[in-house]
């Protein structure tokens, strides 16, 4: 039988953790934090879906063009023939790239290299036209993570990691004045500065480090010059979106295996804390990196706030079983210091006073009110989060402060 635990203990804890100016401190947003901000439009569909969502409208999107969609039966023949019944559009370029690395002037698998090319530049369009989206006001959860960054005068600068391609957390971070260094170098065509990453340390603490593990929409690769940021793509050049194409050698003149040598190098930082949000465990590679850091640097912690419900997470409450340091805290329960718990019920009288904001007490028995009351976590919300780091800091910047809101 799982033990009880007080989610007010670990919301205590996470409090004490945020509010340090001392403590290495960082951030890590996946897919899932896009979908916290919602458009007021019919059924209140998310501003930008999560990788689920991006997949179902890239195979749309190729099942309708005149000459992708043959291809695109091709490589999802390929997916069944390996018994991939789960791939998502990650895979579906993984996949694309590692058979374009090997055709050359011939076909494999069903695909030529001229078919390869035109399915890998239609998808990161479509990936593309999907994700380049603005934030809609300036009270958003990004904006709330921004302006936590800058609320208080740290020892150490934040940093942000994150697995999404958006421009989401650079426009907040803008909005509110952050400066912030991401690997890049110049104003007119800014380029990959690996030489300013390793030795970012001579910045100010000031200023906040943005690691986008996956690439970026506005990240564009030119034959034989290196990476570039810019707001428009250039003829003949390659969009930079999802490592696993990369071999190793070409890799090491990319931003990945640099932005992942970001977060290793964070992980080995005495004390360092990690607060995960809109993240589900999926990516193999990063879970290594952070388990790693974890068992190699016992006071560092990490505190993975899951959205769902525990049973939603397997590959998550493994990983926690057997990393003391890693703390999962889901809706209905959670894992600390490797056991697994459950959150309390209480009598409705119990719980009366209670604001309910960062748990929520939920009816056990609908039919009947005054019956015993679930607590259930609200901070996987990253709408939530968000929250909760406004208050750990108070006043947000209005929009009148900020020249370019939008």
């Amino acid at each position: 039988m799982k033990h009880v635990e007080d989610p007010y203990k670990q919301i205590g804890y996470l409090q004490q953790c945020l509010s340090s100016d001392k403590k290495p401190l960082g951030i890590f947003l996946g897919a899932g934090c896009p979908m916290a901000i919602r458009l007021a439009t019919e059924g209140n569909p998310p501003l930008i879906p999560d990788i689920a969502g991006i997949t179902i409208a890239v195979r749309d999107r190729l099942s309708q063009c005149k000459d992708c969609g043959p291809l695109l039966k091709i490589v999802e023949d390929n997916f069944q023939k390996d018994q991939r019944t789960d791939a998502n559009v990650e895979d579906m370029l993984s996949h694309i790239r590692a058979l374009r690395t090997v055709a050359g002037n011939d076909a494999v698998r069903g695909l030529c290299a001229a078919n390869l090319d035109t399915l890998d530049e239609t998808i990161c369009q479509a990936i593309h036209d999907l994700v380049d989206k603005a934030l809609p006001d300036s009270e958003t959860p990004y904006h709330r993570v921004a302006a936590w960054v800058d609320g208080i005068g740290r020892d150490k600068p934040v940093e942000i990691f994150t697995t999404n391609y958006d421009l989401l957390m650079e426009q907040a971070l803008e909005d509110c004045r952050v400066p912030y260094f991401d690997g890049f170098a110049g104003a007119r065509k800014p380029f990959f500065d690996i030489r300013a990453m390793e030795s970012d340390d001579a910045l100010p603490p000031r200023w906040t480090r943005l690691w986008k593990l996956h690439g970026s929409i506005n990240w564009y690769q030119v034959a034989g010059k290196g990476v570039f940021r810019g707001a428009t793509k250039e003829a003949g050049t390659k969009r930079v979106i999802h490592p696993s194409h990369l071999k190793y050698e070409e890799s090491r003149r990319m931003p990945y295996l640099a932005m992942i040598d970001r977060l290793r190098a964070f992980m080995k930082q005495p004390t360092a804390t990690l607060v995960i949000s809109g993240y589900s465990f999926r990516d193999e590679h990063l879970n290594e990196v952070i388990v790693q850091g974890l068992q190699n640097t016992q006071t560092a912690i990490a505190f993975a706030l899951l959205f769902d419900e525990m049973e939603k997470y397997p590959q998550a409450v493994k990983l926690a079983r057997e990393r003391s340091n890693l703390t999962l805290l889901a809706r209905d329960g959670a894992v600390i210091s490797s056991r697994e718990a459950k959150w309390p019920e209480k009598e409705t009288k119990a719980v009366s006073s209670d604001t309910g904001k960062w748990v929520k007490w939920t009816v056990l028995d609908p039919a009947h009110e005054n019956s015993k009351r679930s607590a259930e976590f609200q901070l996987g919300d990253y709408a939530t989060f968000g929250q909760f780091l406004h208050e750990l800091i108070g006043h947000v910047r209005q929009p009148s402060e900020v020249p370019h809101a939008r």
